[in-house]
């Protein structure tokens, strides 16, 4: 399997965390949440381009995600469900 193809199960298994992550038992902190927001656009549309833009949200999102470019689809869908894991708890 090349690089950056994340397997079948993985891949079911990252579905279903991003489902589980709207239902999480209580609130993530805001550093959680950028770290889930990070690890599912680096893992679904890959590494960060462009400039940070716009309020300190978005920029902050931006920064996040530019923070983890370089890191494999696989990876980032492993951390993610391993995060909405931790948070479930």
């Amino acid at each position: 399997m090349p690089e950056g193809t994340a397997s079948r199960s993985l891949r079911m298994r990252f579905d279903r965390a991003t489902k589980k992550a709207w239902e999480l038992p209580t609130r993530p902190s805001n550093e959680q949440l950028l770290e889930l927001y990070a690890l599912y656009k680096q893992a679904t549309e890959g590494d960060c381009e462009g400039k940070a833009r716009g309020g300190l949200k978005e920029r902050a999102k931006w920064k996040a995600w530019n923070k983890i470019s370089g890191t494999s689809e696989s990876d980032a869908m492993q951390s993610y469900c391993e995060l909405v894991d931790s948070l479930m708890e």
